[in-house]
Protein backbone atom coordinates (compact mmCIF):
# COMPACT_ATOMS: atom_id res chain seq x y z
CA UNK A 1 0.00 0.00 0.00
CA UNK A 2 1.07 3.66 -0.84
CA UNK A 3 0.72 5.59 2.51
CA UNK A 4 -0.48 9.34 2.71
CA UNK A 5 2.50 9.84 5.18
CA UNK A 6 2.06 14.06 5.13
CA UNK A 7 0.06 13.94 2.40
CA UNK A 8 -3.65 16.25 3.28
CA UNK A 9 -5.35 16.85 0.30
CA UNK A 10 -7.88 14.45 -1.02
CA UNK A 11 -7.63 15.21 -4.46
CA UNK A 12 -4.03 13.85 -4.25
CA UNK A 13 -4.88 10.94 -2.01
CA UNK A 14 -7.45 9.80 -4.87
CA UNK A 15 -5.83 10.66 -8.16
CA UNK A 16 -2.12 9.12 -6.94
CA UNK A 17 -3.82 5.61 -5.62
CA UNK A 18 -2.69 6.25 -1.88
CA UNK A 19 -4.80 4.11 0.48
CA UNK A 20 -7.83 5.93 1.63
CA UNK A 21 -10.47 4.86 4.56
CA UNK A 22 -13.40 5.82 3.50
CA UNK A 23 -15.19 8.45 5.45
CA UNK A 24 -17.43 9.11 2.78
CA UNK A 25 -20.96 7.80 4.63
CA UNK A 26 -19.97 10.49 7.42
CA UNK A 27 -19.05 13.20 5.06
CA UNK A 28 -22.59 12.98 3.37
CA UNK A 29 -24.72 12.94 7.06
CA UNK A 30 -22.83 16.39 7.54
CA UNK A 31 -23.55 17.89 4.36
CA UNK A 32 -27.28 16.73 4.39
CA UNK A 33 -28.24 17.20 7.75
CA UNK A 34 -26.77 20.55 9.45
CA UNK A 35 -25.39 23.53 7.74
CA UNK A 36 -22.71 24.84 10.60
CA UNK A 37 -20.20 22.46 12.20
CA UNK A 38 -16.84 22.64 14.40
CA UNK A 39 -14.82 20.11 14.99
CA UNK A 40 -11.76 19.41 17.47
CA UNK A 41 -9.60 16.95 17.25
CA UNK A 42 -5.93 16.54 18.24
CA UNK A 43 -3.13 17.67 15.71
CA UNK A 44 -2.17 15.18 13.00
CA UNK A 45 -5.42 13.12 13.40
CA UNK A 46 -6.93 14.11 10.06
CA UNK A 47 -8.75 17.18 10.32
CA UNK A 48 -7.14 18.86 6.81
CA UNK A 49 -7.99 16.03 5.08
CA UNK A 50 -11.75 15.96 6.13
CA UNK A 51 -11.74 19.61 4.88
CA UNK A 52 -9.78 18.75 1.88
CA UNK A 53 -12.69 15.91 0.76
CA UNK A 54 -15.23 18.55 1.87
CA UNK A 55 -13.74 20.63 -0.45
CA UNK A 56 -13.66 18.00 -3.07
CA UNK A 57 -17.29 17.26 -2.85
CA UNK A 58 -18.39 21.09 -3.20
CA UNK A 59 -16.57 21.36 -6.21
CA UNK A 60 -18.95 18.44 -7.90
CA UNK A 61 -15.92 16.19 -8.22
CA UNK A 62 -17.86 13.02 -8.13
CA UNK A 63 -14.91 11.17 -10.18
CA UNK A 64 -12.81 11.52 -7.12
CA UNK A 65 -15.55 9.57 -5.17
CA UNK A 66 -15.91 6.71 -7.56
CA UNK A 67 -16.18 3.03 -5.52
CA UNK A 68 -16.94 5.14 -2.28
CA UNK A 69 -19.72 5.26 -0.10
CA UNK A 70 -20.80 8.72 -1.29
CA UNK A 71 -21.00 7.76 -4.79
CA UNK A 72 -24.36 5.83 -4.06
CA UNK A 73 -25.60 8.27 -1.50
CA UNK A 74 -25.24 11.32 -3.30
CA UNK A 75 -27.41 11.67 -6.74
CA UNK A 76 -27.19 15.05 -7.66
CA UNK A 77 -23.18 16.83 -7.74
CA UNK A 78 -22.81 20.24 -8.07
CA UNK A 79 -20.39 22.71 -7.88
CA UNK A 80 -20.30 26.07 -5.54
CA UNK A 81 -18.06 28.58 -4.69
CA UNK A 82 -15.96 26.98 -2.10
CA UNK A 83 -13.53 29.37 0.05
CA UNK A 84 -10.88 27.46 2.00
CA UNK A 85 -8.50 28.83 4.49
CA UNK A 86 -5.75 27.12 5.80
CA UNK A 87 -4.52 28.96 8.68
CA UNK A 88 -1.93 25.93 10.31
CA UNK A 89 0.91 27.21 8.16
CA UNK A 90 2.12 30.49 10.05
CA UNK A 91 3.35 31.29 13.57
CA UNK A 92 1.58 34.48 14.04
CA UNK A 93 3.87 35.82 16.86
CA UNK A 94 3.25 39.38 15.16
CA UNK A 95 0.78 42.03 15.40
CA UNK A 96 0.00 42.28 11.53
CA UNK A 97 0.66 38.40 10.71
CA UNK A 98 -3.07 36.96 11.16
CA UNK A 99 -4.42 40.24 9.24
CA UNK A 100 -1.49 39.68 6.25
CA UNK A 101 -2.50 36.21 5.91
CA UNK A 102 -6.32 36.98 5.59
CA UNK A 103 -6.12 39.64 3.22
CA UNK A 104 -3.66 37.02 1.17
CA UNK A 105 -7.11 34.36 1.41
CA UNK A 106 -9.49 37.68 0.26
CA UNK A 107 -7.20 38.65 -2.25
CA UNK A 108 -7.38 35.19 -4.20
CA UNK A 109 -10.83 35.48 -4.02
CA UNK A 110 -10.76 38.45 -5.42
CA UNK A 111 -9.11 37.85 -8.12
CA UNK A 112 -11.85 35.48 -9.49
CA UNK A 113 -15.31 37.22 -7.88
CA UNK A 114 -13.71 41.23 -8.13
CA UNK A 115 -12.79 43.78 -5.51
CA UNK A 116 -15.27 46.30 -3.54
CA UNK A 117 -16.12 49.46 -5.46
CA UNK A 118 -14.17 51.03 -2.15
CA UNK A 119 -11.07 50.91 -1.09
CA UNK A 120 -10.92 48.42 2.23
CA UNK A 121 -7.82 46.73 3.85
CA UNK A 122 -9.84 45.12 6.43
CA UNK A 123 -9.90 41.55 5.83
CA UNK A 124 -13.40 41.14 7.46
CA UNK A 125 -15.44 43.63 5.19
CA UNK A 126 -13.85 42.09 1.76
CA UNK A 127 -14.68 38.69 2.63
CA UNK A 128 -18.16 39.60 3.38
CA UNK A 129 -18.18 41.34 -0.17
CA UNK A 130 -16.60 38.20 -1.67
CA UNK A 131 -19.48 36.13 -0.51
CA UNK A 132 -21.96 38.42 -1.58
CA UNK A 133 -20.35 38.35 -5.04
CA UNK A 134 -20.19 34.75 -5.73
CA UNK A 135 -23.11 34.30 -4.70
CA UNK A 136 -24.43 36.78 -7.22
CA UNK A 137 -22.15 35.73 -10.13
CA UNK A 138 -22.85 31.82 -9.92
CA UNK A 139 -26.76 32.05 -8.37
CA UNK A 140 -25.06 29.28 -6.35
CA UNK A 141 -24.60 29.22 -2.02
CA UNK A 142 -21.24 29.94 -0.52
CA UNK A 143 -19.24 27.20 1.42
CA UNK A 144 -16.64 28.30 3.37
CA UNK A 145 -14.74 25.91 4.96
CA UNK A 146 -11.84 26.87 7.95
CA UNK A 147 -9.03 24.60 8.71
CA UNK A 148 -7.35 25.12 12.17
CA UNK A 149 -9.68 28.03 13.04
CA UNK A 150 -7.62 28.25 16.27
CA UNK A 151 -4.05 27.98 15.23
CA UNK A 152 -3.71 32.53 15.69
CA UNK A 153 -4.96 31.58 18.91
CA UNK A 154 -2.97 28.54 20.40
CA UNK A 155 -0.01 30.17 18.81
CA UNK A 156 0.36 32.48 21.00
CA UNK A 157 -1.34 31.53 23.91
CA UNK A 158 1.42 32.42 26.46
CA UNK A 159 0.84 36.22 25.16
CA UNK A 160 -2.14 37.87 26.44
CA UNK A 161 -1.47 41.47 24.43
CA UNK A 162 -1.11 39.32 21.40
CA UNK A 163 -3.88 36.48 22.07
CA UNK A 164 -6.11 39.27 22.41
CA UNK A 165 -4.91 40.98 19.16
CA UNK A 166 -5.99 38.06 17.03
CA UNK A 167 -8.68 36.79 19.13
CA UNK A 168 -10.59 40.24 18.26
CA UNK A 169 -9.52 40.13 14.08
CA UNK A 170 -10.75 36.63 14.31
CA UNK A 171 -13.54 36.99 15.94
CA UNK A 172 -14.54 40.05 13.26
CA UNK A 173 -13.74 37.94 10.52
CA UNK A 174 -16.10 35.13 11.56
CA UNK A 175 -18.43 37.29 11.98
CA UNK A 176 -19.80 36.88 8.34
CA UNK A 177 -20.68 33.15 9.43
CA UNK A 178 -23.97 34.38 10.63
CA UNK A 179 -24.51 37.47 9.19
CA UNK A 180 -24.22 36.44 5.30
CA UNK A 181 -26.53 33.54 6.34
CA UNK A 182 -28.45 33.89 3.33
CA UNK A 183 -25.67 33.42 1.11
CA UNK A 184 -24.07 30.35 2.95
CA UNK A 185 -24.61 26.36 1.67
CA UNK A 186 -22.83 25.23 4.44
CA UNK A 187 -19.38 25.97 7.15
CA UNK A 188 -17.28 24.01 8.76
CA UNK A 189 -14.32 24.85 11.57
CA UNK A 190 -11.62 22.38 12.21
CA UNK A 191 -8.87 23.25 15.31
CA UNK A 192 -7.53 21.62 18.28
CA UNK A 193 -8.79 23.88 21.20
CA UNK A 194 -12.31 25.43 21.46
CA UNK A 195 -11.84 28.35 23.36
CA UNK A 196 -14.80 29.09 25.85
CA UNK A 197 -14.41 32.81 27.28
CA UNK A 198 -11.99 34.53 24.39
CA UNK A 199 -16.00 35.41 23.09
CA UNK A 200 -14.44 33.86 19.51
CA UNK A 201 -17.31 31.63 19.78
CA UNK A 202 -19.59 34.25 20.40
CA UNK A 203 -19.93 35.30 17.41
CA UNK A 204 -20.62 32.01 16.22
CA UNK A 205 -23.68 30.40 18.26
CA UNK A 206 -25.06 28.78 14.97
CA UNK A 207 -22.20 26.62 14.77
CA UNK A 208 -22.96 22.63 15.79
CA UNK A 209 -20.20 21.23 18.05
CA UNK A 210 -19.79 18.13 17.30
CA UNK A 211 -16.80 16.93 19.01
CA UNK A 212 -18.36 15.13 21.39
CA UNK A 213 -21.13 13.73 19.63
CA UNK A 214 -21.74 9.93 19.40
CA UNK A 215 -22.64 9.73 15.49
CA UNK A 216 -19.36 11.42 14.20
CA UNK A 217 -16.62 10.38 17.03
CA UNK A 218 -14.90 8.26 14.27
CA UNK A 219 -15.05 11.02 11.31
CA UNK A 220 -11.11 11.52 12.05
CA UNK A 221 -8.51 8.39 12.76
CA UNK A 222 -9.05 4.93 12.44
CA UNK A 223 -11.09 2.17 13.93
CA UNK A 224 -10.41 -1.18 14.62
CA UNK A 225 -12.75 -2.50 12.13
CA UNK A 226 -11.25 -0.69 9.54
CA UNK A 227 -7.41 -2.08 10.69
CA UNK A 228 -8.67 -4.75 10.27
CA UNK A 229 -10.52 -4.51 6.97
CA UNK A 230 -7.79 -2.34 5.03
CA UNK A 231 -4.43 -3.37 6.52
CA UNK A 232 -4.58 -7.10 7.43
CA UNK A 233 -1.98 -7.54 5.03
CA UNK A 234 0.55 -5.11 5.92
CA UNK A 235 -0.18 -6.24 9.75
CA UNK A 236 0.57 -9.39 8.49
CA UNK A 237 4.08 -8.31 6.75
CA UNK A 238 4.64 -6.07 9.91
CA UNK A 239 4.29 -9.65 12.25
CA UNK A 240 6.41 -11.69 10.14
CA UNK A 241 9.04 -9.00 9.90
CA UNK A 242 9.28 -8.40 13.69
CA UNK A 243 8.69 -12.47 14.22
CA UNK A 244 5.82 -12.67 15.94
CA UNK A 245 2.09 -13.79 15.37
CA UNK A 246 -0.30 -11.55 13.67
CA UNK A 247 -2.83 -11.07 16.67
CA UNK A 248 0.89 -10.61 18.81
CA UNK A 249 1.27 -7.46 16.00
CA UNK A 250 -2.43 -6.38 16.03
CA UNK A 251 -2.12 -6.08 19.74
CA UNK A 252 1.43 -4.33 19.71
CA UNK A 253 -0.37 -2.07 17.70
CA UNK A 254 -3.32 -1.27 20.03
CA UNK A 255 -1.11 -0.47 22.91
CA UNK A 256 1.23 2.09 21.41
CA UNK A 257 -1.56 3.80 19.03
CA UNK A 258 -5.10 3.14 19.62
CA UNK A 259 -7.09 4.17 23.02
CA UNK A 260 -8.57 7.35 21.98
CA UNK A 261 -12.78 8.40 22.59
CA UNK A 262 -14.16 11.51 21.60
CA UNK A 263 -17.81 10.47 23.37
CA UNK A 264 -18.84 8.57 26.29
CA UNK A 265 -18.78 5.08 25.48
CA UNK A 266 -17.36 5.57 22.16
CA UNK A 267 -15.27 3.40 19.89
CA UNK A 268 -11.63 3.26 20.62
CA UNK A 269 -9.70 5.25 17.63
CA UNK A 270 -6.29 4.73 16.20
CA UNK A 271 -4.45 7.58 15.40
CA UNK A 272 -3.88 7.86 11.80
CA UNK A 273 -0.88 9.23 11.79
CA UNK A 274 1.43 6.92 13.64
CA UNK A 275 -0.47 3.71 12.53
CA UNK A 276 0.28 4.73 8.68
CA UNK A 277 4.27 5.29 9.55
CA UNK A 278 4.20 2.39 11.90
CA UNK A 279 2.72 -0.01 9.17
CA UNK A 280 5.01 2.11 6.51
CA UNK A 281 7.92 1.53 8.01
CA UNK A 282 7.17 -1.86 10.03
CA UNK A 283 8.32 -0.55 13.29
CA UNK A 284 6.82 0.28 16.56
CA UNK A 285 7.69 3.53 17.28
CA UNK A 286 7.04 7.47 18.61
CA UNK A 287 6.09 8.98 15.54
CA UNK A 288 3.35 11.60 16.86
CA UNK A 289 5.65 12.99 18.98
CA UNK A 290 8.60 12.96 16.97
CA UNK A 291 5.94 15.19 14.54
CA UNK A 292 6.83 18.11 17.19
CA UNK A 293 4.83 19.61 20.90
CA UNK A 294 3.43 22.69 20.73
CA UNK A 295 5.19 25.15 22.56
CA UNK A 296 2.04 26.50 24.31
CA UNK A 297 1.41 23.11 25.49
CA UNK A 298 4.98 23.07 27.58
CA UNK A 299 4.92 26.18 28.38
CA UNK A 300 1.70 25.34 30.74
CA UNK A 301 3.11 22.54 31.61
CA UNK A 302 6.00 24.34 32.70
CA UNK A 303 3.29 27.00 34.60
CA UNK A 304 1.04 25.11 35.99
CA UNK A 305 2.64 23.23 38.88
CA UNK A 306 1.77 20.01 37.71
CA UNK A 307 1.13 17.28 39.91
CA UNK A 308 1.54 13.95 37.48
CA UNK A 309 0.40 11.29 39.43
CA UNK A 310 -2.82 13.07 40.33
CA UNK A 311 -4.12 14.09 36.55
CA UNK A 312 -3.47 10.63 34.53
CA UNK A 313 -6.75 8.48 35.89
CA UNK A 314 -9.31 11.28 37.23
CA UNK A 315 -12.63 11.92 36.84
CA UNK A 316 -13.69 15.44 35.46
CA UNK A 317 -17.36 17.14 34.47
CA UNK A 318 -17.79 16.51 30.58
CA UNK A 319 -17.66 20.63 30.77
CA UNK A 320 -14.55 20.94 31.48
CA UNK A 321 -13.30 19.20 28.19
CA UNK A 322 -15.32 21.09 26.03
CA UNK A 323 -13.95 24.81 26.97
CA UNK A 324 -10.29 26.09 27.25
CA UNK A 325 -10.28 29.62 28.85
CA UNK A 326 -6.64 30.53 29.00
CA UNK A 327 -3.08 28.26 28.71
CA UNK A 328 -2.78 28.38 32.77
CA UNK A 329 -6.47 27.86 33.43
CA UNK A 330 -7.61 24.10 33.32
CA UNK A 331 -4.62 22.07 31.86
CA UNK A 332 -6.87 18.50 31.90
CA UNK A 333 -8.83 20.37 29.33
CA UNK A 334 -6.11 21.65 27.32
CA UNK A 335 -4.20 18.25 27.34
CA UNK A 336 -7.84 16.52 26.34
CA UNK A 337 -8.15 18.39 23.58
CA UNK A 338 -4.55 18.40 22.38
CA UNK A 339 -4.89 14.18 22.48
CA UNK A 340 -2.47 13.79 25.46
CA UNK A 341 -5.58 12.46 27.40
CA UNK A 342 -8.50 10.65 26.65
CA UNK A 343 -12.11 9.68 27.76
CA UNK A 344 -11.38 6.36 29.49
CA UNK A 345 -15.16 5.86 31.05
CA UNK A 346 -18.15 7.58 32.97
CA UNK A 347 -19.19 6.74 36.10
CA UNK A 348 -23.04 6.72 37.26
CA UNK A 349 -23.11 10.47 38.13
CA UNK A 350 -21.61 11.72 34.41
CA UNK A 351 -18.29 12.42 35.40
CA UNK A 352 -15.81 11.36 32.90
CA UNK A 353 -12.45 9.73 33.88
CA UNK A 354 -9.24 10.91 31.72
CA UNK A 355 -5.90 9.01 30.80
CA UNK A 356 -3.30 8.57 28.68
CA UNK A 357 -4.75 6.32 25.40
CA UNK A 358 -1.95 4.80 24.73
CA UNK A 359 1.72 3.69 25.56
CA UNK A 360 3.13 6.31 22.59
CA UNK A 361 1.36 9.06 24.53
CA UNK A 362 1.81 8.10 27.92
CA UNK A 363 5.73 7.45 27.43
CA UNK A 364 6.07 10.55 25.11
CA UNK A 365 4.67 12.52 27.28
CA UNK A 366 6.69 11.47 29.99
CA UNK A 367 9.71 11.60 28.25
CA UNK A 368 8.59 15.85 27.57
CA UNK A 369 8.42 16.03 30.91
CA UNK A 370 12.44 14.48 31.76
CA UNK A 371 14.48 17.72 30.50
CA UNK A 372 11.62 20.30 31.36
CA UNK A 373 11.07 19.36 35.34
CA UNK A 374 15.05 17.70 35.78
CA UNK A 375 18.37 19.32 35.06
CA UNK A 376 18.91 16.46 32.77
CA UNK A 377 19.04 16.36 28.68
CA UNK A 378 17.26 13.42 27.26
CA UNK A 379 20.38 11.63 26.45
CA UNK A 380 21.58 11.58 30.04
CA UNK A 381 18.11 10.48 30.84
CA UNK A 382 17.88 7.84 28.83
CA UNK A 383 21.23 6.85 30.31
CA UNK A 384 19.95 6.43 33.79
CA UNK A 385 16.55 4.79 32.04
CA UNK A 386 18.79 1.39 30.64
CA UNK A 387 20.76 1.28 34.00
CA UNK A 388 17.77 1.51 36.00
CA UNK A 389 16.68 -1.69 33.66
CA UNK A 390 19.36 -3.29 33.84
CA UNK A 391 19.56 -3.30 37.56
CA UNK A 392 16.08 -4.75 37.70
CA UNK A 393 16.67 -7.52 35.03
CA UNK A 394 19.79 -8.68 37.49
CA UNK A 395 18.12 -8.39 41.00
CA UNK A 396 20.43 -5.70 41.82
CA UNK A 397 18.63 -3.64 44.26
CA UNK A 398 22.21 -1.35 45.30
CA UNK A 399 22.29 0.18 41.79
CA UNK A 400 18.77 0.66 41.46
CA UNK A 401 18.50 2.59 44.67
CA UNK A 402 21.49 4.36 43.32
CA UNK A 403 20.10 5.26 40.45
CA UNK A 404 16.84 6.76 41.62
CA UNK A 405 18.77 8.57 44.15
CA UNK A 406 20.46 10.12 41.05
CA UNK A 407 17.35 11.38 39.21
CA UNK A 408 16.11 12.66 43.00
CA UNK A 409 18.39 14.70 43.05
CA UNK A 410 18.21 16.03 39.55
CA UNK A 411 14.98 17.81 39.95
CA UNK A 412 14.38 21.21 39.77
CA UNK A 413 12.55 22.01 42.88
CA UNK A 414 11.54 25.55 42.10
CA UNK A 415 8.94 23.75 40.12
CA UNK A 416 6.93 21.64 43.07
CA UNK A 417 5.44 23.65 45.98
CA UNK A 418 6.86 20.53 48.57
CA UNK A 419 9.70 18.18 48.72
CA UNK A 420 6.88 15.16 48.21
CA UNK A 421 5.73 16.13 45.21
CA UNK A 422 9.16 16.15 43.60
CA UNK A 423 9.08 12.72 44.98
CA UNK A 424 6.29 11.46 44.13
CA UNK A 425 7.00 12.96 40.43
CA UNK A 426 10.61 11.00 39.80
CA UNK A 427 8.94 7.96 40.94
CA UNK A 428 5.89 7.92 38.61
CA UNK A 429 8.16 9.25 35.78
CA UNK A 430 10.95 6.07 36.75
CA UNK A 431 7.86 3.67 36.80
CA UNK A 432 6.68 4.72 32.95
CA UNK A 433 10.20 5.12 31.63
CA UNK A 434 11.55 1.92 32.51
CA UNK A 435 8.77 -0.04 31.71
CA UNK A 436 9.05 -1.98 28.07
CA UNK A 437 9.63 -4.86 26.53
CA UNK A 438 10.11 -7.82 29.21
CA UNK A 439 9.43 -5.49 31.98
CA UNK A 440 6.15 -4.11 32.85
CA UNK A 441 5.98 -1.63 35.72
CA UNK A 442 2.74 -0.41 37.47
CA UNK A 443 2.19 2.41 39.64
CA UNK A 444 -0.28 2.48 42.35
CA UNK A 445 -1.07 -1.15 41.72
CA UNK A 446 -4.59 -2.02 43.02
CA UNK A 447 -5.05 -5.05 45.25
CA UNK A 448 -8.02 -6.42 47.56
CA UNK A 449 -6.14 -5.09 50.37
CA UNK A 450 -5.05 -2.11 48.73
CA UNK A 451 -2.53 0.08 46.91
CA UNK A 452 0.76 -0.71 46.40
CA UNK A 453 3.40 1.95 45.63
CA UNK A 454 4.90 0.41 42.77
CA UNK A 455 5.28 -3.30 41.39
CA UNK A 456 7.77 -4.39 38.71
CA UNK A 457 8.01 -7.71 36.85
CA UNK A 458 10.87 -8.97 35.00
CA UNK A 459 11.86 -12.32 33.56
CA UNK A 460 13.65 -13.46 36.64
CA UNK A 461 12.36 -11.12 39.53
CA UNK A 462 8.86 -9.79 40.91
CA UNK A 463 9.85 -6.43 42.42
CA UNK A 464 6.81 -4.92 45.29
CA UNK A 465 8.27 -1.43 46.05
CA UNK A 466 6.50 0.82 49.03
CA UNK A 467 7.66 4.39 49.45
CA UNK A 468 7.49 6.57 52.87
CA UNK A 469 8.45 9.98 53.64
CA UNK A 470 10.50 10.76 56.64
CA UNK A 471 10.09 7.43 58.20
CA UNK A 472 11.77 4.03 58.15
CA UNK A 473 12.27 1.70 55.61
CA UNK A 474 10.98 -1.21 57.88
CA UNK A 475 7.78 0.59 58.33
CA UNK A 476 7.37 0.46 54.31
CA UNK A 477 8.06 -3.05 54.68
CA UNK A 478 5.92 -3.89 57.18
CA UNK A 479 3.21 -2.34 55.13
CA UNK A 480 3.72 -5.03 52.49
CA UNK A 481 3.23 -7.55 54.39
CA UNK A 482 0.36 -6.59 56.45
CA UNK A 483 -1.30 -6.03 53.45
CA UNK A 484 -0.14 -8.98 51.59
CA UNK A 485 0.60 -7.50 48.39
CA UNK A 486 2.87 -9.99 47.52
CA UNK A 487 0.14 -12.30 47.54
CA UNK A 488 -0.92 -12.07 43.50
CA UNK A 489 2.66 -13.93 42.71
CA UNK A 490 1.99 -16.22 45.38
CA UNK A 491 2.39 -19.50 42.78
CA UNK A 492 5.05 -17.52 40.56
CA UNK A 493 7.82 -19.23 40.33
CA UNK A 494 10.29 -16.19 39.85
CA UNK A 495 12.00 -14.81 42.37
CA UNK A 496 10.42 -12.10 45.14
CA UNK A 497 12.35 -8.99 45.99
CA UNK A 498 10.03 -6.69 48.54
CA UNK A 499 11.53 -3.56 48.60
CA UNK A 500 11.36 -0.24 51.79
CA UNK A 501 12.04 2.91 50.83
CA UNK A 502 12.01 5.89 52.54
CA UNK A 503 12.35 9.23 51.42
CA UNK A 504 13.74 12.64 53.84
CA UNK A 505 12.37 15.97 53.01
CA UNK A 506 15.46 17.00 55.26
CA UNK A 507 17.79 15.62 52.67
CA UNK A 508 15.48 15.96 49.77
CA UNK A 509 16.47 12.36 48.72
CA UNK A 510 17.19 8.69 49.36
CA UNK A 511 19.20 9.06 52.54
CA UNK A 512 22.42 7.35 51.88
CA UNK A 513 22.14 5.46 55.22
CA UNK A 514 19.31 3.51 56.15
CA UNK A 515 17.16 5.28 53.22
CA UNK A 516 15.98 1.56 52.27
CA UNK A 517 16.02 -1.89 52.52
CA UNK A 518 15.09 -5.64 50.83
CA UNK A 519 13.95 -8.58 51.51
CA UNK A 520 14.12 -11.88 49.04
CA UNK A 521 12.39 -14.83 48.89
CA UNK A 522 12.27 -17.55 45.72
CA UNK A 523 8.37 -18.57 46.51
Amino acid sequence: MKYPIGIQTFKEIREDDYVYVDKTKLVYDLVTQGKYYFLSRPRRFGKSLLVSTLDAYFQGRRDLFQGLAIDSLETKWEQYPVFHFDLSNATYDTPNMLKSKLRRHVSEWEEIYGKAEAEDDDAASRFEVCIKRAYKQTGKKVVILIDEYDAPLVNVIHKPELLEANRETLSGFYKNLKSCDQYIKFAFLTGVTRFGNLSVFSALNNLWDISLWEDYQDICGITEEELHNYFDDDVAQMAEKHRINKEECYNRLKSMYDGYRFCEDGKSIYNPFSLFNALATRRFDYYWFQSGTPTALMLALRDSKLDITEFPGSYVMKERLVNVNSYQSDLTALLYQSGYLTIKDVDSLGYILVDFPNKEVRDGFVNQLVPLYTKYADRKADYLVRVLRQALFDGDTQTFVEEMRAMIAGIKYEFFEETEQAFQFIFYVSCVLIGGKDLRTDAEKRTNRGRMDMAIETPDWVYVIEFKINQSPEVALQQIHDKHYIDPWATDARGKILLGVNFSTEERNIPEVDGWKEERSNS
